[in-house]
């Protein structure tokens, strides 16, 4: 039995799974800190197995995901220090499967690829994947299985920030809905343009998109605010928040 460590390294968030061949036995979410040695890597990570109840050493493969290049020598060196061997890196050379149509396949982030593998391996049709990270994006996938294209746009943390920054009486609030588009006062006010004013971008880039291509295209949103906002939208048809994980283990069988 192979028991993978499926790492996906995003801007702000870095989420771990655990599978037991096709099983996720388990996941978590951790803060993104770039400079994060091996060692620490190995402490955080016998803890958070210790929870789940899995042996220290059962570990066998990997395979890391990443938008921050200079996290990616802590977590090789844990793997190679504790693991047995490198784990598979997504990047230029790996076995995709998908055809990338982007003028320039290399400036495609690697877990945006690994997004629309996952969901073409689910739906086996034309989609659409909004991932609400720190940015927002949404990938296209042709029902041929081909990686289209796609847009970005700042993700709602960023925009919330900007607003207590940027205007000098507005607070910090918590992303929450709000319960009212017309709002009472200004904690409320900013959740509502927030929540509400994302689902809208949501719905007008998919209408665009489907507009835009000859194919129905199933939306499939992700990403650690996909249930606040999906939820406020007419055109995602589903969450998956593991989408990334199940699309690192996809390809980690494609390369084995």
């Amino acid at each position: 039995m192979t028991v993978l460590l499926a790492v996906d390294v995003g801007n702000t968030n870095t989420v771990l799974g655990v599978f037991r061949d096709e099983t996720l036995a388990a996941s978590w979410r951790i803060q993104t800190v770039a400079e994060r040695t091996s060692d620490e890597y190995a402490v955080l990570l016998k803890t958070l197995l210790d929870m789940e109840g899995f042996p220290w050493k059962s570990i066998d493969a990997g395979i890391i995901s990443s938008v921050v290049p200079p996290a990616v020598f802590g977590l090789q060196r844990f793997f190679k220090h504790y693991c047995g061997g490198p784990a598979l890196i997504v990047g230029p050379g790996i076995k995709t499967g998908m055809p990338i149509l982007y003028e320039n396949p290399r400036e495609v982030g690697a877990d945006r690829i690994v997004n629309a593998v996952a969901a073409f391996e689910d739906y086996k049709q034309g989609c659409i994947v909004v991932d609400f990270g720190t940015a927002t994006t949404w990938d296209v996938v042709t029902p041929k299985g081909e990686y289209l294209g796609g847009v970005i746009a700042p993700g709602i943390q960023i925009s919330a920030e900007a607003l207590y920054e940027h205007a000098a009486k507005l607070p910090r609030v918590e992303l929450a809905r709000p319960g009212k588009v017309v709002a009472r006062n200004t904690v409320a006010s900013m959740q509502a343009g927030l929540v509400y004013g994302y689902a809208g971008m949501v719905d007008a880039l998919v209408d665009r998109i489907r507009a835009e291509v000859e194919w129905p295209a199933r939306c499939i949103a992700t990403g650690g605010l996909a249930p606040l906002i999906a939820t406020e939208t007419r055109t995602i048809e589903a969450t998956d928040d593991l989408l990334t994980l199940k699309g690192l283990k996809i390809l980690y069988q494609r390369n084995a």
